[in-house]
């Protein structure tokens, strides 16, 4: 979860930087990038963790 949240705080820190400074259009562009990485984490994540909880079939 504290790995989630320093993306989520990296994404939304670059997302404003790259919005409010002119010609950083490339850091808004990696922010975005990095908050679909962030919001695409838990999913996955959480795929990962209710696989391991079950008894395999062989």
């Amino acid at each position: 979860m504290v790995f989630f949240l320093i993306l989520l705080s990296g994404a939304i820190t670059l997302i404003v930087i790259g919005a409010v400074v002119d010609g950083m259009l490339h850091l808004l562009s990696t922010g975005v990038l990095l908050l679909v990485v962030a919001v695409l984490y838990l999913p996955v994540r959480s795929m990962l963790r209710s696989r391991r909880g079950r008894p395999t079939a062989f």
